[in-house]
């Protein structure tokens, strides 16, 4: 992903567009009967046992929960304490067997751990570790270890975690380390078991083949599987649903099928997924997916595509294309191959074979996969932010389920529910929206004590929209009320409604990591997709004192950096303060004057440069100085934000939104 400093870029890996019909392919399933929970082995053979008896051998395999041959008696992961800097690697109960997590729950006890590597659990001992941004790394910041004790689930009982990899967390193994990964044109198949509820729209986090550096080497260079919301959206055509899809990141594009975008690839919303693709390396490919947790044929593994590689040139030289495939063999994980690492994902087990699988193999694996019976509630968290009412979470019902018309309540909030964290502007413009789905007032309903619930998000529906405001409020427009909980009741399970808007405590939300800033001066042309600027903070997310504020092309849904962090400013009405990235919106200097500028700072009590009033014209003032936040005009992207005199105007507007 291009850096800040080049906008027109940011969508250069997405811009192809065609628009041919995918081949659906029914698969044949291997159905498996009911398995008793066992707590140290797994049953039956592993994936990489049926990979190999099939001619297509493990060239790679990882995973944090069980071994996946049955011969596999080794290490698994390393977890390292925080507290002391130790390290210990966690390995299977037994041959063929789960983690051993009661070893991870020792160490760790009364501090933190991360995983520094994942062990390749072949014999080319492809073990992934945490790569810095490298010198030639074109995107992303530094990647960092994920957490070891983010995700804890069970495996046919067994207690065992996963690995959650938010934006900035990934693993990588150079291409001049790798044995055994395919090169040039050479065939392989990869699949992952991944969450289905921790997804986002960022790019990329891919599993598989990518560059021998951390640069675009351009079309056929990378083959892996994503799973994700990419392509959700995309220049005006819709795909089926709203993911996550399977995908594959085949470099300078990221396909649902032959086209970025594909209506026959209906997507795998389903809390755990299998998420599968093969590629023969100079002509054809397949995207697979499944519920990792179903083991009945009517659902298992059903082909998304299976044809030809995407055609004609894409946004390279002339010739460049993806037939044949260029492989240069390094593993990424988390990650795409020019270090775009803006993607989130929970990755639970994945193996790189050699060749092209047969839909019998596939089969076989996916039914080993649902033996496992892979079990957890909010098993990877997701993209968004939590809304908090009286320490209570705005909460959808049925725990990470989602689904048309389930309530939305309130909840005691939990740290990995994916139904607990919300996206504006994610699904249509002033939408919030979790779970793929919208918050959305039953039956379009208008009246006091109309009801919440979640339902496909339509952007004609006027009960979907929803402005959150600087006074805690969020106003639904369309009925002209504000979002309410009745009664002040604070039981788990209350349900959300809509009510007038009178400024009791019962409407009073906070949006915890922030909402947008807008002002309503806008640059004369836009870059295509960038609907308007938000206040910004310099810089990619940088978290350092005396960072220049400034206006920003908003980064959206059809951006790479969805969690932008420096674009999400939370107003403190009891201290008159706005924050971001942890720090204060701050007049530099504590300067009164005119054209004074703004900066983000420590936070400092009753510090008179960082008070700011919220007003009912939009404006934003400045007590101390007598004067109002104000954009230095321009007709570009970038303006720097300064104090003026209040004298109204576009200029000196701003929504918190």
């Amino acid at each position: 992903m291009p850096t800040r400093s080049s906008p027109t870029h940011h969508r250069r890996r997405r811009l192809l567009q065609a628009w041919l019909s995918s081949i659906l392919l029914a698969c044949a399933f291997v159905a498996v009967g009911p398995v008793s929970a066992g707590p140290a082995h797994a049953a039956g053979t592993g994936p990489c046992d049926i990979y190999a008896g099939a001619g297509n051998p493990c060239v790679a395999a990882f995973s944090s929960t069980r071994a996946l041959s049955s011969g596999y008696n080794g290490p698994l992961y390393q977890v390292r304490r925080t507290s002391d800097g130790a390290t210990t690697t966690i390995s299977t109960l037994s041959a063929g067997g789960y983690a051993n997590a009661a070893a991870q729950d020792a160490f760790c006890r009364s501090t933190s751990c991360v995983i520094p590597t994942i062990y390749d659990q072949t014999s080319n001992h492809n073990d992934l570790t945490v790569f810095p941004r490298l010198p030639d790394g074109q995107q992303g910041t530094d990647n960092s270890p994920a957490d070891a004790t983010a995700v804890p689930v069970t495996v046919n009982g067994t207690k065992v975690y996963g690995i959650y990899m938010p934006p900035r967390v990934s693993y990588r193994r150079a291409a001049a380390d790798t044995r055994g990964t395919a090169r040039g044109s050479s065939p392989e198949t990869i699949y992952e078991v991944a969450s289905g509820t921790n997804v986002n729209n960022g790019c990329c986090s891919d599993f598989g083949n990518v560059e021998a550096r951390q640069t675009d080497d351009l079309a056929g260079t990378m083959d892996t599987v994503n799973l994700s919301t990419l392509n959700g959206v995309f220049r005006g055509d819709k795909a089926y649903g709203y993911g996550p899809w399977v995908q594959n990141d085949l470099e300078n594009g990221v396909f649902q099928g032959a086209t970025p975008v594909s209506t026959q690839n209906h997507g795998n919303p389903s809390e755990f997924v299998t998420a599968l693709t093969r590629n023969n390396g100079t002509s054809r490919y397949s995207l697979k997916g499944a519920d990792a947790t179903d083991g009945t044929a009517a659902t298992a593994m059903t082909m998304w595509y299976d044809g030809a590689l995407p055609s004609g040139t894409v946004l390279g030289p002339p010739g460049q294309s993806y037939t044949p495939m260029r492989l240069e063999g390094s593993i990424v994980l988390g990650a795409g191959g020019d270090n775009s690492n803006a993607g989130t994902a929970t990755f639970f087990e994945g193996v790189m074979t050699a060749g092209f699988s047969t839909d019998a193999a596939d089969n076989q694996v996916q039914a080993n996969v649902a033996a496992q019976h892979y079990n957890g509630a909010n098993s990877g968290g997701g993209p968004g932010s939590t809304i908090t009412h009286a320490g209570k979470c705005v909460d959808v019902a049925a725990d990470d389920k989602g689904g048309n018309g389930k309530q939305v309540q309130l909840w005691d909030c939990r740290t990995r529910a994916a139904d607990q964290h919300w996206e504006g502007s994610a699904y249509g413009i002033h939408t919030l929206g979790t779970m793929s789905r919208c918050l959305d007032a039953v039956g379009n309903g208008t009246a006091n004590g109309t009801r919440v619930q979640l339902y496909d998000c339509n952007p004609a529906v006027a009960g979907q929209q929803w402005i959150v405001r600087g006074d805690g409020t969020i106003f639904n427009p369309h009925s002209g009320r504000c979002l309410d909980d009745p009664s002040g009741n604070l039981t788990n399970g209350t349900p959300l409604q809509l009510y007038d808007c009178n400024g009791n405590a019962a409407q009073q939300f906070t949006v915890t990591d922030g909402v947008p800033l807008l002002p309503a001066i806008q640059p004369s042309s836009h870059e295509v997709g960038n609907p308007q600027n938000c206040v910004d903070v310099a810089g990619d997310d940088v978290r350092a004192r005396g960072q220049a504020v400034q206006t920003w092309p908003c980064y959206t849904i059809v951006t790479e950096r969805p969690e932008a962090q420096d674009q999400k400013w939370v107003y403190h009405p009891d201290t008159q303060t706005v924050t971001s990235l942890g720090f204060c919106l701050d007049v530099a200097g504590n300067a009164t004057a005119n054209f004074s500028k703004l900066e983000i700072w420590d936070c400092i009590p009753n510090g008179g440069a960082q008070k700011f009033q919220l007003r009912s014209d939009g404006s934003v003032y400045n007590p101390q100085s007598g004067r109002c936040l104000d954009v230095n005009q321009g007709t570009h992207d970038v303006a720097t934000l300064q104090l003026y005199d209040c004298i109204g105007g576009d200029a000196q507007r701003f929504t918190l939104n």
